[in-house]
């Protein structure tokens, strides 16, 4: 397989200015890994030890102090590898007051997506999202699962071949976690690339092929399903707590 999302010796300082001192603080340093064409891979790390970061910088929300990015072969700063990503933020900000339906079409304009070939979009990622009951609901009226289904909803909008996911399961009840996971479950299924990251660690254990492990800015280690498959649940999690505590 080649590789979809190609990270190299990726590093983000951020300098922030007060009182004309200078502090400089690190985000990331030194990241290298590949994401695998039809792989899932999940991203784990304590709070603060440079997930978001990583994923920003892949997807040219920030700009590296250091290093490279490839997705597709190319650069963010192209068009034609941009529709190829799916994106849904940790925190999303949809104008409240719009249905679901509205945020759609709003998101499948930015897209690109035809005039004409947008409602059916529309109606296959809702369905998908079993958000089609709720299409004209809006915003104010959701619940954070159902907020949760509209992000993925307008990230599957135009069909990416590339997904990522910034802690796709936080705050969903468990039957909104089991949702997340068949439906991860199927995009995997249909060959789609996913880089997700997760504070889940039994999430990912279910999930992903791979699991990379950042602590400090820094990427410790990558583990393979089968380091973690042929033991009993809960074994990604030990290995995770090794890896952090040394």
């Amino acid at each position: 397989m080649s590789a979809a999302i190609s990270l190299q010796s990726l590093t983000k300082v951020y300098r922030r200015s007060h009182l004309g001192k200078m502090t400089l603080s690190r985000g990331i340093e030194d990241v290298t890994f590949d994401v695998q064409n039809g792989e899932v891979l999940g991203l784990l790390g304590l709070n603060g030890a440079g997930k978001t970061t990583t994923l920003k910088l892949i997807l040219g929300l920030l700009d590296p102090t250091s290093g490279s990015v490839e997705l597709a072969g190319g650069r963010i700063e192209d068009p034609v590898v941009r529709s190829r990503l799916g994106y849904l933020p940790e925190t999303t900000y949809f104008y409240r007051y719009l249905s679901a339906e509205e945020v759609l079409t709003f998101y499948g304009r930015l897209s690109g997506i035809a005039k004409e070939a947008l409602p059916e979009r529309i109606n296959a990622v809702l369905k998908r999202t079993r958000m089609s009951e709720h299409r004209h609901r809006k915003m104010t009226e959701l619940s954070k699962g159902m907020l949760q289904r509209v992000s993925i909803a307008q990230a599957l909008l135009h069909n990416p071949p590339i997904l990522i996911l910034d802690e796709p399961v936080t705050g969903l009840d468990p039957l909104g976690l089991a949702e997340m996971r068949d439906l991860m479950g199927s995009l995997h299924q249909e060959g789609k690339t996913i880089l997700f990251s997760s504070h889940n660690i039994a999430e990912v254990e279910k999930i992903c092929d791979r699991a990379a492990i950042l602590h400090e800015g820094r990427l410790i280690r990558l583990i393979h399903h089968a380091e973690w498959s042929h033991e009993s649940a809960g074994h990604l999690e030990k290995l995770f707590v090794q890896e952090v505590s040394r």
